[in-house]
């Protein structure tokens, strides 16, 4: 009677826990599927948008680990396996982790924001941190620059997206800034003239916009004029060197002083 007693208590019970288990394997299979067709959706989605490799990769893994845990909870649960322990001990856990890595977490949130929101893209020219290159490789929690002199600089993501980036190769087309002194004795109208002459001899100097030449300033050994010639980003220093040169030679062919700071020594005869 007894051994009847426990072989009708192991049937009810493997048919209880059998049930159980097989619809834990197909919530298992279906949730899977699931889990695809979403990871499926959201990279197609990224891809449209154009997002970074590096950002998509790693998205797309984060949401399918995500649900994949969301989907063992779950599959604990029809189990019968109390869940609450363990949700809590996922959640002292991750807050111990945030705890230890609070600035690997803010270089990873700031590698996220400039992925997304796009300032630089690779191969542009960047000033930020008190650092000009260009863009080298954009990571998740890193961003790689080489200096202009061509030293690899790795700034942190988490204060790169914090702070002010200068974009140099953002627009078509940039303007070069440049000054020059001149004597007091020369003519401001001729001396305009000579400059701008010059800037339209500059085969990469545009026209339109036109370059400009002003008076900004009346020094005190000089005066100052502003020089600004537009031209297309690629040309930029090709534009600056030649403008420089430009400015020594034309005024000096056309006979205007540049003044420089003289010093008089004066020795006292003690005789």
């Amino acid at each position: 009677m007894e051994r009847d007693k426990l072989i009708e208590r192991f049937f009810s019970m493997a048919t209880e826990y059998g049930v159980k288990i097989l619809a834990a394997i197909i919530i298992w299979i279906v949730g899977i599927w699931i889990i695809k067709r979403i990871t499926w959706w959201i990279n197609r989605a990224m891809e449209k948008s154009n997002y970074e490799p590096g950002l998509k990769k790693f998205l797309s893994n984060l949401v399918s680990w995500t649900l994949k845990v969301l989907l063992i909870v779950i599959i604990l649960g029809k189990l019968g396996i109390e869940t609450t322990s363990f949700a809590a001990i996922l959640a002292a856990a991750g807050l111990a982790i945030g705890m230890a890595l609070q600035g690997s977490l803010a270089n990873f949130a700031g590698g996220v924001l400039l992925m997304i929101f796009k300032p630089f893209k690779v191969g542009d020219l960047i000033e930020a941190q008190d650092v000009m290159g260009v863009v080298k490789e954009i990571e998740i929690f890193t961003t790689k620059l080489n200096t202009l002199d061509n030293k690899e600089v790795i700034l942190p993501n988490g204060a790169l997206s914090n702070g002010p980036i200068t974009n140099y190769s953002s627009e078509a087309i940039r303007r070069v800034d440049l000054s020059v002194g001149v004597s007091y004795d020369a003519d401001m109208k001729k001396t305009k003239e000579v400059l701008l002459n010059m800037l339209h001899q500059i085969p990469q100097v545009l026209k339109d916009p036109e370059p400009q030449v002003e008076v900004f300033e009346l020094g005190e050994y000089s005066v100052n004029f502003v020089v600004r010639p537009w031209c297309k980003n690629e040309d930029y220093w090709d534009v600056y060197f030649k403008t420089v040169e430009g400015i020594k030679r034309s005024l000096d062919e056309a006979g205007i002083e540049i003044p420089y700071p003289i010093s008089v020594e004066i020795q006292k005869d003690n005789d």
